[in-house]
């Protein structure tokens, strides 16, 4: 057992405190499966997917590893149906992003699953701890995908405070076992990671996402901010987010001039939709994190999950010397 061994560990049945960001429409049963097989949490997205769909990369991860995993949903949108599908599955845990809905949480302890969920400022991580959340991800503005402004060295210490004793995991900025170690010391018990695993063999995902992911540098991943014109609404209980993603020519039309888009804002919302079905989503927005700055090759899951533990574990032993 890894000395970085932590009461989460024990919480969530995993063997090192390292969970997997969920990348939403472009989830992997495969890369899902090795991360839990490598000891840490792998996460299956829902984003876009039909309910009979759900249940297909359900059986395919579960055919792959008896360890945990956990199914995410997000609250923009949020399917009622593939909800109640997942409860229906009794994942080990189900993780929530972009909202909270204390009912929500309520139906999944019901089902027998743990709900771990993300926020993005204290006051959101209050609001979990308040609805029971099991544990709580701290999200840093760094982040790929949806997320806040915060950064994560400031974010993650005041909710750990905030919420004390649910736990927390760190989110945004980390990609390595520094960053593991960085956020062992600023109080979480643990990380989700993203964009690392976008790199990762088993992600199914085109090559030239990949490629772009070690080819880029922090600088270019940057914020949508025209999402709310392309972007399924905000409903009234989700918090306050914009997605990063790499640069891509339709990113640098949009921010270049927001009204443009706000005036075709149904054709271009149904294009990126559209491009998301067809595997394409990568060529208009490839969400991603400033962490593609430190990813330098595409590694397999268990490789990257082992490196972390032990990369972790020097840098601590380096900062205690």
């Amino acid at each position: 057992m890894t000395g970085l061994h932590t009461p989460l560990c024990d919480l969530l049945g995993i063997e090192h405190p390292v969970m997997q960001g969920s990348p939403g429409p472009w989830s992997s049963p495969a890369l899902t499966a090795a991360i839990s097989e490598a000891g840490g949490l792998g996460s299956l997205g829902t984003a876009l997917l039909a309910p009979e769909q759900i249940r297909e990369q359900v059986e395919r991860v579960r055919s792959l590893t008896q360890r945990p995993f956990a199914v995410n949903h997000t609250l923009r949108p949020l399917s009622e149906e593939a909800y109640a599908l997942t409860l229906a599955l009794t994942p080990a845990v189900i993780s929530l992003a972009l909202g909270l809905r204390p009912e929500l949480v309520e139906r999944a302890h019901a089902a027998g699953s743990r709900f771990v969920a993300q926020v993005h400022t204290p006051q959101q991580a209050e609001r979990a701890a308040e609805a029971g959340a099991d544990a709580i991800i701290a999200q840093g503005g760094e982040a790929g995908g949806f997320g806040g402004t915060i950064s994560t060295l400031a974010l993650v210490p005041q909710v750990v405070d905030a919420v004390a004793p649910v736990p927390v995991l760190a989110a945004g900025g980390i990609a390595d076992g520094r960053g593991l170690a960085a956020a062992l010391v600023l109080g979480a018990q643990g990380v989700n990671i993203g964009t690392r695993f976008m790199a990762a063999a088993e992600a199914e995902i085109p090559d030239a996402f990949k490629a772009a992911i070690v080819a880029a540098g922090s600088e270019d991943a940057v914020k949508l901010e025209f999402a709310a014109a392309v972007f399924p609404p905000r409903p009234e209980d989700g918090f306050a987010t914009e997605p990063r993603a790499l640069r891509t020519p339709f990113i640098d039309r949009g921010n270049a001039d927001p009204a443009a888009v706000e005036a075709e804002r149904d054709r271009l919302a149904g294009e990126l939709v559209d491009s998301v079905r067809a595997g394409r989503g990568h060529e208009l927005v490839p969400f991603a994190g400033q962490t593609a700055g430190l990813i330098a090759s595409v590694q397999p899951a268990g490789a990257i999950v082992r490196g972390l533990v032990a990369e972790a574990e020097a840098a601590l032993r380096r900062a205690a010397g």
